[in-house]
């Protein structure tokens, strides 16, 4: 079932907002500490810093927050899945003219699919067909 956009999602995220997203995908509602721990030891980030990005996330709508104890917990108020759809979206319409099978060529072009995940795109397309 393909995920459709939610409505008012918001606009793309930078690359550092994209990682705490992707924790906070990774680990449901939780604290600024835990977004921070699950970061390491790739990244080495201030808990002020983790604490600034969740923050600014926050007022851009992609999470909700509510008071716990001292702290706050924070949860993904936009699904991963709308994300990537809308993300996908903006990339066919900016980078591929507008055209889905621009993007698929050179998808299939780049050499870097396994006989696996073609397999895989290929059971898509044969069930998107039915």
């Amino acid at each position: 079932m393909k995920p459709k956009p939610q409505k008012g999602v918001p606009g793309p995220l930078t690359a550092t907002e994209l990682e705490m997203m992707n924790a906070i995908w990774r680990l449901g509602p939780c604290t600024v500490s835990q977004v921070q721990e699950s970061l390491k030891p790739e990244r080495e980030l201030a808990y002020s810093s983790v604490s600034t990005i969740v923050r600014i996330l926050e007022q851009k709508g992609f999470v909700t927050s509510t008071k716990a104890g001292r702290g706050h917990l924070y949860a993904a108020a936009v699904t991963k899945p709308a994300y990537q759809a809308l993300s996908l979206e903006r990339v066919v319409k900016q980078v591929f003219d507008d055209t889905p099978s621009l993007l698929v060529q050179r998808l299939l072009d780049s050499n870097s699919l396994t006989e696996k995940e073609l397999a895989e795109i290929r059971a898509l397309l044969r069930n998107k067909a039915d």
